[in-house]
């Protein structure tokens, strides 16, 4: 397809989803640390299990699709029953898989989640492989690059000799586990060309080593702003979420809902808001449009089952006006 909004760049997984009966939780209320226990040696009863297509990419191109935007996925996945268990699912979602390559002999990536009172620890998979970069990609307006393996060097260098071939894309960025630990030797030279940048409070913190972030949120966006993004998202939990363009700094809510799982809240977020700012909505709604798509997705197993489609939007919208939550600028 040559007609495409975005083209999400990333990884996808199969992700099993299991409720345990019996287990304790250890926290050290000092160090806001907090561990499931099992009795060693075990069998571990379960109270219900559920499978799901899952991986930032993945659920980023369902999220948007569902909004009403034209997505194709980027991927390399393994030659195996998961590969195209994934490729089915997400076909049946509508988004366009032209661009996902099947590594012979390597296996798919596969996560493993312990739902326990709304949070969830989850043992993860990233099948050891060498990303490949398509040999021709469409030019579409945006590019969304999100979490990938160890491995992932590689196909960033012919990732950034692409779009700096191609300068008209928008790229929004969303690093994952590696990407973060690599840091701004690893990955500063994408930031630099990045026009939005998703990132947690601590991940923002650590990134830009502006240390305790409390009460400091405008000097926190600007700090991250100078590593390279046109636009910053900030995420916090329950203490909402923040964005700027380096002049306006906007504080969003959150809708209070009772979390079931919280299994790709942040996903939900990006897609939500990245959707809203493709469609030419302003700040403050991208940042509503995340909010809705996170709450909704929390109140279900899974990263996708609860993903907001378009025609939902002004239902949810009417739902944000009336819970009082407030979007301002700070």
């Amino acid at each position: 397809m040559n007609n495409l909004d975005l083209l999400s760049i990333g990884d996808a997984s199969i992700d099993v989803f299991m409720t345990p009966t019996e287990s304790e939780t250890l926290c050290q209320i000092d160090t806001k640390e907090c561990f499931i226990a099992f009795s060693y040696g075990d069998k571990i009863p379960v109270k219900n299990l559920e499978f799901s297509v899952g991986g930032n990419a993945a659920n980023n191109a369902v999220g948007t699709t569902r909004l009403g935007v034209k997505t194709g996925l980027v991927l390399t996945l393994g030659d195996d029953s998961i590969g195209n268990m994934i490729v089915e699912k997400l076909k049946a979602e509508g988004v366009d898989m032209t661009f996902v390559i099947a590594q012979p002999s390597t296996s798919s990536n596969y996560s493993t989640v312990i739902n326990y009172s709304g949070e969830r620890t989850i043992f993860t998979y990233h099948a050891p492989r060498s990303y490949e970069f398509p040999v021709a990609l469409p030019v579409t307006a945006w590019v969304y690059l999100t979490s990938m393996g160890e491995s992932f060097r590689a196909f960033y260098n012919h990732f950034i000799d692409w779009l700096k071939k191609n300068p008209t894309i928008k790229l929004a960025f969303n690093p994952g586990t590696w990407q973060l630990r690599a840091g701004i030797p690893g990955i500063g030279d994408v930031l630099s060309l990045t026009h939005l940048f998703f990132v947690n409070r601590e991940e923002a913190e650590k990134l830009s080593g502006f240390g305790d972030s409390q009460g400091k949120e405008k000097e926190l966006l600007l700090a991250v702003s100078k590593l390279g993004p046109k636009l910053v998202i900030v995420t916090d939990g329950a203490n909402g979420s923040f964005i700027t363009d380096g002049q306006k700094f906007v504080k969003a809510g959150v809708l209070p809902v009772d979390a079931y799982e919280r299994t790709g809240a942040g996903d939900a977020f990006g897609s939500g808001a990245l959707a809203a700012l493709i469609k030419g909505k302003s700040m403050e709604e991208a940042l509503i449009w995340g909010t809705l798509n996170s709450a909704s997705v929390i109140g279900f197993v899974g990263p996708q089952r609860g993903l907001i489609k378009e025609a939902e939007i002004p239902e949810w919208m009417e739902r944000y006006k009336s819970s009082g939550v407030s979007v301002e600028q700070i």
